[in-house]
């Protein structure tokens, strides 16, 4: 397993913790060399507030280990790929890498709907897609399975 397999595997963990939780199953983890600094999962229905998205949790909680605002010598793990507001979070704390699972046709905004950091920002971090994909993938498309099932609201 290579390291980008082992910080997935970890966000996934993550992902599975917010399903117990009735959350979307999205989790993250930031990375600073070679150790995991801060951690994220879903949030949105339990807190009640449409700013719980894994990478901002995990975003924040890293802002406060390092004491700064600038996480240009992180990467970030995330089992599904950021949405406009987590992709603009990661843009603004200088993250210089971002690892992704599952794709989100819906709301991705590193490739699927548009790309936020093709864009002339002043930071463009880069990009790896695709890892553990199957699993990431999986753990969503079973949840809204089981949340249709239910008669449950759908919703990211």
């Amino acid at each position: 397993m290579n390291k980008d397999e082992y910080f997935m595997k970890k966000a996934l963990l993550l992902a599975k913790l917010a399903e117990k939780k009735d959350e979307v199953p999205v989790g993250a983890v930031i990375v600073k060399d070679g150790e995991i600094i801060a951690t994220g999962r879903n949030r949105r229905e339990t807190k009640k507030n449409a700013l719980y998205h894994a990478e901002i949790e995990a975003i924040d909680k890293a802002c406060k280990v390092l004491g700064g605002w600038r996480l240009c010598l992180c990467e970030i793990y995330v089992t599904l790929e950021p949405c406009p507001m987590c992709a603009g979070a990661i843009i603004n704390s200088r993250l210089k890498r971002v690892v992704f699972g599952a794709t989100d046709p819906k709301a991705g905004s590193v490739g699927s709907v548009v790309n936020l950091f093709e864009l002339p920002y002043n930071h463009r971090p880069e990009v790896v897609s695709g890892i553990l994909k199957e699993e990431c993938s999986r753990i969503l498309s079973d949840f809204f399975k089981k949340q249709r099932n239910r008669g449950a609201p759908l919703s990211r």
